[in-house]
Protein backbone atom coordinates (compact mmCIF):
# COMPACT_ATOMS: atom_id res chain seq x y z
CA UNK A 1 0.00 0.00 0.00
CA UNK A 2 1.53 3.50 -0.63
CA UNK A 3 2.26 5.93 1.36
CA UNK A 4 -0.54 8.21 0.63
CA UNK A 5 -2.82 5.54 0.48
CA UNK A 6 -1.58 4.84 4.19
CA UNK A 7 -1.91 8.64 5.14
CA UNK A 8 -5.84 8.60 3.83
CA UNK A 9 -6.35 5.48 5.89
CA UNK A 10 -4.90 7.04 9.02
CA UNK A 11 -6.86 9.90 8.32
CA UNK A 12 -10.47 8.31 7.98
CA UNK A 13 -9.43 6.00 10.40
CA UNK A 14 -10.23 8.18 13.23
CA UNK A 15 -13.60 7.98 15.70
CA UNK A 16 -16.45 6.13 15.73
CA UNK A 17 -19.22 8.38 14.50
CA UNK A 18 -21.22 8.33 11.56
CA UNK A 19 -22.41 11.71 9.94
CA UNK A 20 -24.58 13.02 6.90
CA UNK A 21 -27.96 12.74 5.66
CA UNK A 22 -29.85 9.98 6.26
CA UNK A 23 -29.39 8.01 3.13
CA UNK A 24 -32.60 7.00 0.80
CA UNK A 25 -33.11 2.86 1.29
CA UNK A 26 -33.75 2.68 -2.45
CA UNK A 27 -30.08 4.11 -3.21
CA UNK A 28 -28.63 1.11 -5.42
CA UNK A 29 -25.17 2.79 -5.68
CA UNK A 30 -24.07 2.84 -1.77
CA UNK A 31 -23.74 -0.55 -1.16
CA UNK A 32 -21.29 -0.40 -4.06
CA UNK A 33 -19.57 2.24 -2.62
CA UNK A 34 -19.47 1.11 0.83
CA UNK A 35 -18.38 -2.48 -0.18
CA UNK A 36 -15.35 -0.77 -1.81
CA UNK A 37 -14.47 1.87 0.83
CA UNK A 38 -14.62 -1.61 3.31
CA UNK A 39 -12.25 -3.22 1.36
CA UNK A 40 -9.60 -0.39 1.32
CA UNK A 41 -9.87 0.79 4.44
CA UNK A 42 -11.05 -2.12 6.72
CA UNK A 43 -11.38 0.40 9.71
CA UNK A 44 -14.18 1.95 7.45
CA UNK A 45 -17.98 0.59 7.77
CA UNK A 46 -21.46 0.66 6.05
CA UNK A 47 -22.23 3.01 8.55
CA UNK A 48 -19.72 5.42 8.37
CA UNK A 49 -20.71 5.63 4.22
CA UNK A 50 -23.48 8.41 3.97
CA UNK A 51 -25.66 10.82 1.59
CA UNK A 52 -23.78 14.23 1.25
CA UNK A 53 -25.64 17.27 0.38
CA UNK A 54 -23.92 17.13 -3.13
CA UNK A 55 -25.73 14.74 -5.40
CA UNK A 56 -23.13 12.43 -6.94
CA UNK A 57 -21.32 11.91 -3.82
CA UNK A 58 -21.11 10.31 -0.57
CA UNK A 59 -20.13 11.46 2.96
CA UNK A 60 -16.98 9.11 4.36
CA UNK A 61 -16.79 10.32 8.13
CA UNK A 62 -14.65 8.63 11.10
CA UNK A 63 -15.08 11.02 14.81
CA UNK A 64 -14.14 14.64 13.36
CA UNK A 65 -12.36 13.34 10.15
CA UNK A 66 -14.71 13.95 6.76
CA UNK A 67 -14.21 13.18 3.63
CA UNK A 68 -15.90 12.60 0.17
CA UNK A 69 -16.22 9.86 -2.22
CA UNK A 70 -17.63 9.88 -5.92
CA UNK A 71 -20.82 7.70 -6.63
CA UNK A 72 -18.61 5.50 -8.80
CA UNK A 73 -16.37 4.81 -6.11
CA UNK A 74 -13.22 5.70 -8.07
CA UNK A 75 -12.78 9.85 -6.13
CA UNK A 76 -12.07 10.53 -2.73
CA UNK A 77 -11.70 14.16 -2.04
CA UNK A 78 -10.31 15.30 0.98
CA UNK A 79 -11.11 18.92 2.14
CA UNK A 80 -14.21 21.57 3.32
CA UNK A 81 -17.72 21.46 1.64
CA UNK A 82 -18.96 25.06 1.80
CA UNK A 83 -22.27 26.13 0.98
CA UNK A 84 -21.98 29.44 -0.62
CA UNK A 85 -25.39 30.83 -0.77
CA UNK A 86 -25.60 30.15 3.17
CA UNK A 87 -21.91 30.94 4.29
CA UNK A 88 -21.54 27.33 6.28
CA UNK A 89 -18.42 25.13 6.30
CA UNK A 90 -20.65 22.31 6.15
CA UNK A 91 -18.00 19.84 6.86
CA UNK A 92 -16.66 22.07 9.85
CA UNK A 93 -20.43 21.31 11.10
CA UNK A 94 -19.75 17.68 11.04
CA UNK A 95 -16.83 18.36 12.73
CA UNK A 96 -18.06 19.92 15.41
CA UNK A 97 -21.01 18.16 15.93
CA UNK A 98 -18.92 14.53 16.06
CA UNK A 99 -16.94 16.18 18.63
CA UNK A 100 -19.74 17.31 20.98
CA UNK A 101 -20.60 13.82 21.01
CA UNK A 102 -17.10 12.62 21.66
CA UNK A 103 -16.68 15.15 24.38
CA UNK A 104 -20.11 14.64 26.20
CA UNK A 105 -19.36 10.88 26.41
CA UNK A 106 -16.48 11.83 28.91
CA UNK A 107 -17.08 11.14 32.75
CA UNK A 108 -15.33 13.78 34.81
CA UNK A 109 -12.58 10.68 36.49
CA UNK A 110 -11.21 10.13 32.64
CA UNK A 111 -9.42 13.34 33.15
CA UNK A 112 -7.72 15.68 35.58
CA UNK A 113 -10.16 18.31 36.62
CA UNK A 114 -9.07 21.82 37.90
CA UNK A 115 -12.48 23.43 38.97
CA UNK A 116 -13.28 27.04 40.45
CA UNK A 117 -15.57 27.58 42.91
CA UNK A 118 -18.24 28.84 40.83
CA UNK A 119 -18.40 27.29 37.54
CA UNK A 120 -19.41 29.03 34.74
CA UNK A 121 -17.91 27.21 31.80
CA UNK A 122 -16.26 24.06 30.63
CA UNK A 123 -13.54 22.86 28.52
CA UNK A 124 -11.48 19.74 27.51
CA UNK A 125 -7.85 20.80 27.07
CA UNK A 126 -5.75 18.03 25.36
CA UNK A 127 -2.23 18.77 27.13
CA UNK A 128 1.53 17.19 26.51
CA UNK A 129 3.21 17.35 29.51
CA UNK A 130 6.21 18.84 27.59
CA UNK A 131 5.24 21.57 25.21
CA UNK A 132 5.91 24.76 25.88
CA UNK A 133 2.28 26.49 25.28
CA UNK A 134 1.00 23.79 27.55
CA UNK A 135 3.21 24.49 30.14
CA UNK A 136 2.20 28.23 29.70
CA UNK A 137 -1.33 27.79 29.55
CA UNK A 138 -1.07 25.18 32.98
CA UNK A 139 1.18 28.15 34.71
CA UNK A 140 -1.81 30.29 34.86
CA UNK A 141 -4.70 27.54 35.97
CA UNK A 142 -5.51 29.71 38.92
CA UNK A 143 -6.09 32.86 36.76
CA UNK A 144 -8.16 30.59 34.35
CA UNK A 145 -9.93 29.58 37.07
CA UNK A 146 -10.52 32.92 38.21
CA UNK A 147 -12.41 33.43 35.40
CA UNK A 148 -15.03 30.36 36.11
CA UNK A 149 -13.62 27.90 33.56
CA UNK A 150 -13.35 24.48 34.24
CA UNK A 151 -10.55 22.74 33.00
CA UNK A 152 -11.01 18.66 32.60
CA UNK A 153 -7.42 17.92 31.27
CA UNK A 154 -6.83 14.85 28.69
CA UNK A 155 -3.35 13.63 28.94
CA UNK A 156 -2.27 13.21 25.49
CA UNK A 157 1.77 13.17 24.99
CA UNK A 158 1.69 14.01 21.20
CA UNK A 159 5.01 12.00 20.33
CA UNK A 160 3.27 8.62 21.19
CA UNK A 161 3.99 5.43 23.01
CA UNK A 162 7.62 4.72 23.80
CA UNK A 163 8.40 8.58 24.18
CA UNK A 164 9.69 10.28 27.28
CA UNK A 165 6.42 12.62 27.59
CA UNK A 166 4.32 9.14 27.09
CA UNK A 167 5.99 7.62 30.25
CA UNK A 168 5.74 10.93 32.30
CA UNK A 169 2.11 10.94 31.93
CA UNK A 170 1.44 7.45 33.02
CA UNK A 171 3.70 8.14 35.98
CA UNK A 172 1.03 11.62 36.19
CA UNK A 173 -1.97 8.93 36.16
CA UNK A 174 -0.67 6.77 38.52
CA UNK A 175 0.13 9.46 41.40
CA UNK A 176 -1.77 9.49 44.23
CA UNK A 177 -2.11 13.59 43.70
CA UNK A 178 -2.88 13.62 39.57
CA UNK A 179 -3.57 17.42 39.95
CA UNK A 180 -0.04 17.58 41.76
CA UNK A 181 2.02 15.46 39.54
CA UNK A 182 0.51 17.39 36.71
CA UNK A 183 1.80 20.88 37.67
CA UNK A 184 4.81 18.57 38.74
CA UNK A 185 5.56 17.30 35.66
CA UNK A 186 5.27 20.83 33.67
CA UNK A 187 7.76 22.22 35.95
CA UNK A 188 10.14 19.72 35.54
CA UNK A 189 10.01 18.18 38.48
CA UNK A 190 9.63 15.21 40.59
CA UNK A 191 6.83 13.81 42.26
CA UNK A 192 5.18 10.58 43.92
CA UNK A 193 3.65 7.67 41.62
CA UNK A 194 3.26 4.35 41.67
CA UNK A 195 2.78 1.53 39.22
CA UNK A 196 -1.04 1.02 38.35
CA UNK A 197 -2.88 0.66 35.37
CA UNK A 198 -2.39 3.66 33.43
CA UNK A 199 -4.71 2.10 30.18
CA UNK A 200 -6.37 5.62 30.17
CA UNK A 201 -3.07 7.22 29.18
CA UNK A 202 -3.76 5.46 25.16
CA UNK A 203 -7.68 6.08 25.83
CA UNK A 204 -6.73 9.52 25.87
CA UNK A 205 -4.45 9.77 22.64
CA UNK A 206 -6.84 7.71 20.46
CA UNK A 207 -9.79 10.25 21.58
CA UNK A 208 -7.60 13.05 20.86
CA UNK A 209 -6.86 11.79 17.80
CA UNK A 210 -10.77 11.45 17.01
CA UNK A 211 -11.12 14.92 18.08
CA UNK A 212 -8.96 15.83 15.39
CA UNK A 213 -6.03 17.08 17.01
CA UNK A 214 -2.81 18.91 14.79
CA UNK A 215 -1.34 19.61 17.84
CA UNK A 216 -1.24 21.24 21.82
CA UNK A 217 -2.70 22.50 23.84
CA UNK A 218 -6.15 21.77 21.82
CA UNK A 219 -8.87 23.26 23.85
CA UNK A 220 -12.87 21.53 23.15
CA UNK A 221 -16.04 23.63 23.95
CA UNK A 222 -19.00 22.02 25.28
CA UNK A 223 -20.39 22.51 22.24
CA UNK A 224 -17.93 21.20 19.53
CA UNK A 225 -15.73 23.86 19.22
CA UNK A 226 -11.88 23.22 19.31
CA UNK A 227 -9.57 25.60 19.70
CA UNK A 228 -6.15 24.84 18.05
CA UNK A 229 -3.20 26.31 20.40
CA UNK A 230 -2.65 28.69 23.40
CA UNK A 231 -5.52 31.14 24.61
CA UNK A 232 -5.25 33.76 27.72
CA UNK A 233 -7.58 33.49 29.96
CA UNK A 234 -9.24 35.86 29.68
CA UNK A 235 -9.57 35.71 25.69
CA UNK A 236 -10.68 32.24 26.27
CA UNK A 237 -13.07 33.60 28.93
CA UNK A 238 -14.44 35.65 26.21
CA UNK A 239 -15.01 33.00 23.32
CA UNK A 240 -16.80 30.97 25.84
CA UNK A 241 -18.80 33.86 26.38
CA UNK A 242 -19.72 34.32 23.13
CA UNK A 243 -20.26 30.78 22.40
CA UNK A 244 -22.57 30.55 25.11
CA UNK A 245 -24.73 33.62 24.17
CA UNK A 246 -24.78 32.65 20.16
CA UNK A 247 -26.26 29.27 21.64
CA UNK A 248 -30.34 28.42 20.61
Amino acid sequence: MSRKTNAILSCLALGLLASGPTLAADDPAIEAVRAKMGTMFEEIKPENVNASPIDGWYTVQKGSIVAYVSKDGRYLLQGDLIDLDEQVNLSERSRVDARRVLISSLDDDQGILFSPQEVKYRVTVFTDVECTYCRKLHSQIDDYLAQGIEIRYMLYPRNGPASPSWSTSENVWCASDRQGALTAAKLDHTFASHKCNASSVTESYMLGQDVGLTGTPAIVFEDGTLISGYLPPEALAARLHKATKSQP
